[in-house]
C-alpha cells in the first residue's frame, strides 16, 4: 500500500463521501437530469400554445436549475473525486483503469452538457420568437439529452461496483459497463428523476406565479401529472432493480437501511417508507383534482420526503455491497479479494510504506509502564496494531467517532474488559458474525497485535492522527514489492 492513509477519526470516511456524494445525486437527479426535459417540455408548450406564462414560468425555474447545478451540483461532483481518493485510492484507481474510454466520453458529454445549459440560460430572453425561438427549443431538448447521458455512463459504473459479472473472467470494458445491475438501476433512476424533478417544479411554482393568478392551477395540475405519469415507472424500475441484487447483499439489507443498533426494526421503517411515498402521490392527486389549488407549504413534505427517500437509498446501496467496495473483486479496506493469501502470508504491514508514530497520550494511557526492553517491546507491538488499524480498519471506522471500533466492541463485550485474547477471538471470525465486514487480512501476529492496541483504546478516548505523516516508513524486506497494483496486468 504505498499511499498515507487519510483518515477523519470523528466524522469518519464514510460519512465525509456520503454526505458529498448523496448531495450530489440530489442536485443532478432532480435538478439536471429529470428537470431539463421538463422545462423545455413546459418552454414547447408555450410556444405551441402562443402562451408566454409558460415562457415565463419555465425560464424561473430553469434559473434556480442553472444556478445550483452549476455551483453545488459541480463542486460536489469534483467532491467526489476527491475525497474517495483519499479516503481509498486504490478503489477509484481501479476504477479507472476498467471505465477510462467510458469516463472519458462522460466527461467529454459533461463538458458538452456545461455549454449546453449555459447557452439554454443565457440565449432564453434573445431567442424569444420565430424561428430563433424554436430552435432554442431544440437547445432545450438537446441538454436534456445529454444530462441523461451523463447519468447513464455512471451508473454502469455503480452497477459494477455491486456486482462486475462477467468482467471478472473476461476483463473487458463491455463486460464491466454491461453489468447485470446497469439496466435495471438506470430503468429505476430514470423515471425517478422525473419525479424528482416535478416535486422541485411543484415547490417553485408558488413562489413564481401569484395564488389569485390562475395559471398557478393550470401549471401546477400540469406539473403534477408529469409526477403522477413518472411515479409507476419507479416503483416498476425499483422492483427488477431490487430482483438483481445478490442475495448475499441482501443479507445486509437491515443493517444497510437502519444501521447495526435499529436493524430490528427493518419492518417497521418500511411502511414509514411506503406511508412517506403514499403521502407525496396524495399531494400530487390532490393538486391534479382540487380546484382550488393546494397551499405552498404543501409542497414541503412531499419535497423532504422525495431527498431523504432517495438520499437512504443512496446510503442502502453504498452499504449493501459491503464487505466489497467492487463486488467479489476489492473489500472495502482497499485490498483485493486475490491478494488476500499473499497477506496472510507475508503480513500485512510488510507492503504497508506509511506509518503515523504513537502520540504521547496513546504511550501514557498504557497500563503499568515497564522499563527497558519490555516497555520497548509493548511499543512496538502498540505501534504495530496502530498501523494494522489505519491500514485494514480505518477506510469504514473510527476509534471514538461515527463509527467508532470502541462502540461496537462494547456492543460486543458489554461490561467485559477487552483482553487482546478476547479481542482477538472476535477479530478472527467477524466476518462470520457480520458478514458486511471483511476478513482480517494479515497474519496472526498482526492479528494480536491489532487487538492489544484496541484494547489500549478501551482505556484511552484519544483519537488517531488524521492523514498519515510520511515520517516513519516501514521496513520492507529484501527482494519484496512495497505495492499492490489495484489492476495489475489488466485493462
Amino acid at each position: 500500500m504505498d499511499f498515507p492513509v487519510f483518515h477523519l477519526d470523528i466524522l469518519g470516511n464514510r460519512a465525509l463521501v456520503a454526505i458529498i456524494a448523496i448531495l450530489h445525486v440530489l442536485v443532478n437527479h432532480g435538478l439536471a437530469v429529470g428537470l431539463m426535459p421538463l422545462i423545455a417540455l413546459m418552454e414547447w408548450h408555450g410556444v405551441r400554445k402562443n402562451d408566454p406564462r409558460w415562457d415565463n414560468l419555465a425560464y424561473r425555474i430553469l434559473f434556480v436549475a442553472f444556478i445550483i447545478t452549476t455551483t453545488v451540483g459541480a463542486l460536489t461532483g469534483v467532491g467526489i473525486w476527491f475525497s474517495v481518493s483519499l479516503v481509498n485510492p486504490y478503489s477509484i484507481g481501479s476504477l479507472i483503469r476498467v471505465f477510462f474510454w467510458a469516463w472519458f466520453v462522460e466527461w467529454l458529454v459533461f463538458i458538452t452538457e456545461v455549454c449546453l445549459i449555459l447557452a439554454y440560460t443565457l440565449t432564453w430572453k434573445k431567442w424569444a420568437s420565430g424561428e430563433a425561438k424554436r430552435r432554442h427549443v431544440r437547445l432545450g431538448f438537446a441538454l436534456a439529452t445529454f444530462s441523461w447521458i451523463t447519468m447513464a455512463i455512471i451508473v454502469s459504473i455503480l452497477g459494477f461496483m455491486m456486482d462486475p459479472g462477467n468482467w471478472l473472467s473476461e476483463n473487458t470494458l463491455l463486460a464491466g459497463f454491461t453489468n447485470p445491475i446497469y439496466l435495471p438501476q438506470l430503468a429505476f433512476r430514470t423515471p425517478l428523476a422525473a419525479a424528482m424533478a416535478g416535486i422541485v417544479a411543484l415547490f417553485l411554482v408558488p413562489f413564481f406565479v401569484d395564488r389569485h393568478d390562475p395559471f398557478r392551477l393550470e401549471a401546477s395540475r400540469a406539473i403534477a401529472l408529469w409526477t403522477l405519469i413518472a411515479s409507476p415507472f419507479v416503483l416498476l424500475g425499483g422492483w427488477w432493480y431490487y430482483s438483481v441484487i445478490p442475495g448475499t447483499m441482501m443479507e445486509n439489507l437491515a443493517v444497510s437501511a437502519m444501521t447495526l443498533q435499529f436493524m430490528g426494526w427493518l419492518n417497521d421503517f418500511l411502511w414509514i417508507v411506503a406511508l412517506t411515498v403514499l403521502a407525496v402521490l396524495i399531494t400530487v392527486q390532490l393538486t391534479i383534482v382540487s380546484r382550488r389549488g393546494v397551499p405552498r407549504f404543501a409542497y414541503l413534505l412531499p419535497l423532504l420526503a422525495v431527498f431523504w427517500l432517495t438520499g437512504h437509498f443512496e446510503r442502502v446501496r453504498e452499504f449493501i455491497r459491503k464487505p466489497y467496495v467492487i463486488g467479489r473483486y476489492m473489500y472495502a479496506n482497499g485490498l483485493r479479494v486475490e491478494d488476500y493469501p499473499l497477506l496472510r502470508r507475508d503480513g500485512l504491514l510488510a507492503y504497508t510504506t506509511y506509518s503515523i508514530p504513537l502520540s504521547p497520550p496513546e504511550i501514557t494511557a498504557m497500563p503499568d509502564r515497564p522499563t527497558g526492553t519490555g516497555y520497548q517491546g509493548a511499543i512496538e507491538r502498540l505501534q504495530r496494531g496502530k498501523d494494522v488499524f489505519m491500514t485494514a480498519c480505518s477506510r469504514c471506522h473510527t476509534t471514538n467517532g461515527v463509527n467508532a471500533v470502541a462502540t461496537h466492541m462494547q456492543r460486543m463485550f458489554g461490561d467485559r474488559p477487552w483482553s487482546p485474547s478476547l479481542t482477538l477471538d472476535y477479530l478472527s471470525n467477524m466476518h462470520n458474525a457480520q458478514p458486511y465486514m471483511p476478513p482480517f487480512p494479515g497474519t496472526q501476529e498482526e492479528l494480536f497485535d491489532l487487538a492489544t492496541y484496541l484494547e489500549l483504546l478501551q482505556r484511552s478516548a484519544t483519537a488517531v492522527a488524521g492523514a498519515q505523516q510520511a515520517g516513519s516508513v516501514l521496513a520492507t524486506p529484501p527482494g519484496r514489492s512495497t505495492a499492490l497494483r489495484p489492476l495489475e496486468g489488466r485493462q
